[in-house]
């Protein structure tokens, strides 16, 4: 039998965990209106209070990323599947009232500095940021699971 090589047994590692990527919880505070009805016994509901009843509760909606009014504290994660390796982006407003993007690689890394920018300017910087590495990590995932899957092709003797 032929050696595997050690890289692809990194990468089928790495694609199953890309492959089953942990779930985001998102929680919403909602208000709902509870009406109740009076019926006196013998006697069927009016339409108008019958129709009152039926109708579902408007729920005012918000956003899920709440509107920044001042950039100071803006952040943003990147994707991965590992603390240690994960960008953050996030937006400070130095002594001049600039404001100036902080870019760290896991949690006790220190910040490579952006700036100084407006505080429209930094949040934005910070989307742009992140939007390039989801797209990047999507590309790079892709090709893990490419490559694991041919992998297993080799290794089943069907090359």
């Amino acid at each position: 039998m032929s050696e595997i090589d050690p890289t692809d047994h990194a990468l089928a590692t790495i694609a199953s965990i890309l492959e089953h990527p942990e779930p985001v919880l998102v929680v919403r505070e909602t208000e709902t209106v509870r009406e109740t009805e009076i019926v006196v016994v013998g006697e069927e509901p009016s339409v108008e209070e019958h129709h009152a009843v039926d109708e579902h509760p408007m729920i005012d909606e918000q956003p899920l990323v709440p509107e920044h009014t001042d950039a100071d504290g803006y952040s943003k994660v990147g994707p991965g599947p590992m603390v240690a390796i994960r960008l953050k982006w996030t937006v400070h407003r130095g002594d001049d009232d600039q404001y100036y993007v902080h870019e760290t690689i896991g949690e006790q890394s220190a910040p490579v500095v952006n700036g100084p920018m407006t505080s429209e300017a930094a949040v934005r910087f910070v989307d742009a940021q992140q939007d390039e590495a989801n797209r990047r990590f999507e590309l790079l995932r892709s090709e893990i699971a490419g490559r694991s899957s041919l992998a297993d092709y080799e290794r089943k003797g069907e090359a």
